[in-house]
């Protein structure tokens, strides 16, 4: 995973709430274990005319020419509800999003997003109405997500601050999920196991 420190993108403003992870990948897409491969379908039902994904919708957000190359995605209440399912952030990540700024998410969305290096932001909804605004006034606005410093600013100066859980902080400026963080205490880990192996060898 790579490491999260700062990242300036242009926003691509998702004006709708309730985005639950069928509508960021629809199940019939769910066949593959391998997390590349998935930003094709993203948002496939919204951004496609027909089921075979040949005919873009040109009302949808991320078929505007000012909006395809974004990085930064802007949406509203409860973005990520529904299932659990781990593709939702790996079509996100693999269409080439890092930042995803909202009210609110839903849990399990928001914790597979950090164990795949997107950053979630949470900013009160007056401060995304205003981001809103900005970008959808501007087209092509960007905007800088800052971990270090937990802040967000606009290309027009608009400066917001977010916070975030330490644990998934530090997770995200090292680059690590779970595992990866686990990792770091191999030594510690192999220690303790031949400790184990000597002193209660009928456990091993």
């Amino acid at each position: 995973m790579e490491p999260f420190k700062k990242h300036t993108g242009i926003a691509a403003p998702l004006d709708r709430a309730n985005i639950d992870t069928d509508a960021i990948i629809p199940k019939q897409f769910l066949r593959l274990i391998k997390r590349t491969g998935f930003g094709k379908h993203l948002f496939h039902e919204l951004r496609y005319l027909d089921y075979e994904g040949k005919k873009d919708n040109p009302d949808f957000v991320l078929n505007k020419p000012e909006y395809k190359n974004s990085t930064v995605l802007l949406a509203r209440d409860n973005f990520g509800c529904g299932s659990s399912r781990e593709h939702a952030p790996w079509a996100l990540y693999d269409y080439g999003f890092r930042v995803i700024i909202a009210p609110s998410f839903a849990d399990i969305f928001y914790n597979n997003c950090i164990k795949n290096g997107i950053l979630l932001v949470r900013l009160k909804e007056e401060e995304v109405d205003s981001i809103f605004d900005e970008i959808t006034s501007k087209p092509g606005t960007t905007v800088t997500a800052d971990l270090g410093s937990q802040a967000v600013t606009t290309s027009g100066r608009k400066k917001y601050t977010f916070d975030i859980h330490p644990f998934a902080k530090d997770c995200l400026l090292k680059g690590l999920d779970h595992i990866g963080w686990t990792l770091q205490f191999s030594d510690q880990i192999n220690s303790y196991e031949e400790k184990i192996k000597k002193e209660k060898p009928w456990i091993v």
